[in-house]
C-alpha cells in the first residue's frame, strides 16, 4: 500500500535515452526485489528489468535486451531505469514496484505490494 515516487518520463525522439528514478521516501527498499513494468492501454502490465537487494539482475522483456538497464542505489533508496535507442514500440506508462517479501524476482504483477503512481514515456518524432 505504500507509494514508491517516480520521475524521468517524458517526450522523446527515436534513437533518444531517459533514465527513471523511483524512490521511496517514507520506508527502506534496501531488502526488496524491485522490477520496471510498462502498460499501454488496453493490454495487460508486462515486467521489464528487475533486481534484487544483491544487485542480481532479471531481464523479463527480450525487446530491451542491449538497450535498457536497472540498476539501484541502496544509499539514495533509489532505483533506476536508463533507456537507450529508443522507439515508438517503447511508449508507454512505466511504473516501479517492490516486493517485500521475496528476495528474489517474480515477473508477476502481483506479486508486488509497493508501487509508484506510473510514469509517461512517449517515443515520437
Amino acid at each position: 500500500q505504500l507509494q514508491l515516487v517516480e520521475s524521468g518520463g517524458g517526450l522523446v525522439q527515436p534513437g533518444g535515452s531517459l533514465r527513471l528514478s523511483c524512490s521511496a521516501p517514507g520506508f527502506a527498499v534496501d531488502y526488496y526485489p524491485m522490477t520496471w513494468f510498462r502498460q499501454v492501454p488496453g493490454k495487460e502490465r508486462e515486467g521489464i528489468l528487475c533486481s534484487t537487494s544483491s544487485g542480481s539482475t532479471t531481464t523479463f522483456l527480450d525487446s530491451v535486451k542491449a538497450r535498457f538497464t536497472i540498476s539501484r542505489d541502496n544509499a539514495k533508496n533509489t532505483v533506476y531505469l536508463q533507456m537507450n535507442s529508443l522507439t515508438p514500440e517503447d511508449t508507454g506508462v512505466y511504473y516501479c514496484a517492490a516486493d517485500s517479501y521475496r528476495r528474489w524476482c517474480s515477473p508477476l504483477p502481483d506479486a508486488y505490494d509497493y508501487w509508484g503512481q506510473g510514469t509517461q514515456v512517449t517515443v515520437s518524432s
